[in-house]
């Protein structure tokens, strides 16, 4: 026995793995290089020329710790969302924040509703505290509001996630319907709601900060790791009251961020200009993306996302072999893992180069399927 002999029960139960595969581990596993990297939902654009000069900067300020308030940057951000920065939390990613509201809220056994195949790192974290999952199916490609609502009724669970826009299916319902399930929830129930894709999504598909600011139960929980391109600066942040924002420094790193990931979100909220410029190469990829799979006959599905889902018209072990193929070519994409949403595959948006190895891969992969 190599392990300590002690680790919880808990911790002996679970899997030592990880929600993904990372592009590295399958580079590793498989002896391929990555030479399109659109499977993980990044920015292959880039962060802004003047985030680059900004992280630059702060890398000198390296020797420091951060500030354990990230009172600065709480300070931006509540001017950016109208709000006071005492309604801001600041967080190693969302992925980082929702460990933490998931410490706050479960403990073993607690039921917590999702939607089934929605994003696994929720769940992981949910199975890492002992909380007992309950899914909702999702309704034709959305997640679905009344099943995640009876769920929640049923069960009387203190938790539940959603996600608008989702992800794996890149689809998102209308601010004014979030609003109303949000406050059809029970106030003993509180709503995670990633809105990670916010800034790529259609107008209107985001709620007004203050129609929910004020809700004791609602956290929204925003990134820079999409339309930002900071992935790897594991920068996020929850929006909510007082109170809730407050609950995080209760169980948080306090000095978990680092000073050039902090310079860069800072750099990044000023540069405006940019975001506006990536959105557009967002969109256009989009559209690059969906030609592409509908010239080889496969169904792009409508995406409010920086990731385009593809209908490939067969089930799990079909999408999966296009997934495999497609990584023999160099090209990195991924999947959903539930049935019925594993008949798809999922294809984030990248620079052109990226786009032609992908258009030149795709029909070979298919060809060789038949």
């Amino acid at each position: 026995m190599s392990a300590f002999s002690r680790f919880t029960a808990l911790a002996q139960s679970l899997p030592s793995t990880v929600p993904f595969v990372g592009p590295e581990a399958i580079e590793r596993g498989r002896g391929l290089a990555v030479k399109a990297r659109i499977g993980a939902n990044e920015s292959g654009f880039g962060p802004a020329p003047s985030v680059l000069e900004a992280m630059r900067a702060a890398a000198e300020t390296t020797w420091m710790y951060s500030d354990p308030e990230n009172f600065e940057l709480r300070e931006a951000l509540a001017l950016h969302h109208g709000v006071s920065r005492d309604n801001i939390a600041i967080g190693g990613g969302i992925d980082g924040l929702l460990g933490e509201i998931v410490r706050l809220v479960v403990e073993p056994g607690t039921p917590v509703v999702t939607s089934l195949g929605g994003y696994p790192t929720f769940n992981y974290h949910v199975n890492g505290f002992g909380g007992r999952l309950v899914t909702a199916p999702y309704a034709g490609n959305r997640e679905d509001l009344d099943g995640l609502l009876d769920a929640v009724r049923r069960e009387n669970a203190p938790l539940v996630y959603f996600a608008n826009p989702d992800n794996p299916m890149g689809s998102w319902w209308d601010g004014d319907s979030v609003v109303a399930f949000a406050k059809a929830l029970p106030e003993t129930t509180l709503l995670i709601l990633d809105e990670a894709y916010g800034e790529t999504a259609p107008a209107g598909t985001i709620p007004a900060i203050d129609a929910l600011i004020g809700q004791p139960n609602v956290l929204r929980m925003r990134t820079f790791s999409k339309a930002y391109g900071l992935a790897g600066a594991r920068v996020g942040y929850a929006i909510g009251t007082l109170g809730n924002a407050q609950a995080f420094d209760k169980i948080r790193n306090h000095f978990g961020m680092a000073r050039v990931s902090v310079a860069a979100a800072l750099a990044a909220l000023k540069d405006q200009a940019y975001l506006v410029d990536v959105l557009a190469r967002i969109a256009a990829s989009r559209e690059r993306i969906a030609a592409i799979v509908r010239a080889n006959g496969l169904q792009p599905l409508a995406s409010a996302t920086n990731f385009v889902t593809v209908d490939c018209g067969r089930d799990g072990t079909h999408a999966r072999a296009i997934v495999d193929g497609l990584m023999e070519h160099g090209v990195f994409i991924r999947m959903p893992g539930v049935a019925p949403l594993n008949r798809c595959i999922r294809i984030s948006v990248g620079p052109e180069a990226d786009m032609v190895l992908l258009e030149e891969a795709l029909p070979k992969v298919l060809g060789r399927l038949g």
